[in-house]
């Protein structure tokens, strides 16, 4: 009963955060693309950078964007805030309930860095705040005012910290925290830099003065790098269900790739959306480096040994038994674990012949089974199951 209760809060949790990662990507996805559409009309108030007409649901809308602000405060004004509040309070919680409050499973692999629970937990969380002020100084910097080195630094310290996370955590771990420092690095941006900056302009026109045109251009500015970083993030979010994206040493390459890839290909959209021809050599230039990924994990694969000696069924069965049963089993014997994971069962020879595949792809291929491998499968036990996978998988 309680096991199924926890699933059913982490299940609510993952689908709050999901409804409110749409609904905060679907407006900086809008609102980019709107500021990209805009056209001048010399015909506006003065303080009209510009305005687009759009046509959705059978109707016609006129958009239009003031440089900094209007001469008066409109009476209803509409916020964007909550979403992204929204995705980093119920993505922050499922965090909490997925790997922190049990580290030894998702978060900690002794073959990287034999942890402490509470070291782990606190390394995550120490590195999404730190990570958040080394972000703001960088953009405070001279570098901040160029937006290509501003880029190109930021990127590499990025990349160190990948590096950092894949020999501290779990591969799966790191690439959740990659996520988790990005996205915690955009809801900053929301609330510490671009909604504070819009209430002083609020509150410039309130009391009759010039809003800051410099408080508009930062907001902007951190609005853009939050559109640029989102389809990377979206990748860190559904890299738990493909163990083969980060179990291997090099995870932190595969995540420079996708990182790098992600970002040319939103860059094409955002200049596509200007009116201008994007240059079609950002789709190659973004697909190289994911397709390099692609290969890396492809070539770090293990193969199933033909040649190696025949490996009898009862040597899998046991190995399966001490490594695997702890948890797919009918009565799973980890602490935590009421039920077997997605279902998946191995407590008879038919069940473990069945899905041998299953037990190559997870164990040999992909090393995310055993989870953080925490009942120590040794490196060749998952060569005598590979050698098993590759005689035919039988049960003799």
């Amino acid at each position: 009963m309680l096991s199924t209760s926890i699933e059913w809060v982490s299940l609510i949790v993952r689908w709050t955060h999901l409804i409110a990662g749409i609904c905060w990507i679907g407006s900086s996805f809008y609102f980019m693309a709107l500021d990209a559409s805009l056209k001048p009309n010399p015909r506006l108030d003065r303080r009209v950078k510009g305005e687009a007409w759009q046509v959705h649901g059978g109707g016609f809308y006129q958009m239009q964007k003031f440089t900094v602000a209007p001469e008066f405060m409109p009476p209803d004004l509409t916020w964007f805030k909550w979403e992204a509040y929204s995705t980093f309070i119920f993505g922050f919680l499922l965090l909490v309930l997925t790997y922190y409050l049990n580290p030894t499973l998702y978060l900690i692999d002794p073959a990287v860095l034999d942890l402490k629970p509470w070291d782990a937990v606190g390394i995550g969380i120490a590195s999404l705040v730190f990570g958040w002020f080394a972000y703001d100084a960088l953009c405070r910097s001279p570098l901040g005012d160029r937006p290509v080195w501003l880029a190109t630094v930021g990127f590499a310290l990025l990349i160190g910290v990948f590096f950092f996370y894949s020999r501290v955590f779990s591969g799966r771990g790191a690439f959740i925290h990659a996520g988790a420092l990005v996205g915690t690095i955009m809801v900053a941006n929301v609330a510490l830099v671009i909604i504070p900056n819009q209430r002083k302009v609020v509150a410039d026109l309130l009391a009759g003065r010039e809003p800051d045109p410099a408080l508009g251009a930062a907001g902007k500015n951190r609005s853009t790098h939050n559109n640029y970083v989102t389809l990377p993030v979206i990748f860190t979010m559904i890299s738990n269900h493909y163990a083969f994206t980060y179990s291997s040493r090099w995870n932190w390459l595969v995540l420079a790739g996708v990182f790098i890839g992600g970002f040319l290909i939103r860059h094409w959209y955002n200049v596509l959306h200007t009116g201008a021809k994007p240059d079609w050599r950002l789709w190659p230039a973004g697909a190289v480096p994911i397709a390099l990924a692609a290969a890396l994990t492809l070539y770090l694969q293990p193969r199933a040994p033909g040649d190696a000696a025949a490996v009898k069924f009862a040597q899998v069965q046991g190995i399966i038994a001490e490594r695997c049963q702890v948890c797919h089993a009918a009565q799973p014997r980890f602490p935590g674990i009421a039920e077997p994971p997605k279902g998946i069962r191995f407590d008879s020879a038919r069940l473990i012949v069945q899905q041998a595949p299953l037990i190559y792809a997870q164990a040999v291929v992909g090393r995310a089974m055993p989870l953080s491998n925490v009942t120590g499968i040794t490196e060749a036990e998952r060569a005598a199951l590979a050698a098993w996978v590759g005689q035919g998988a039988h049960d003799e």
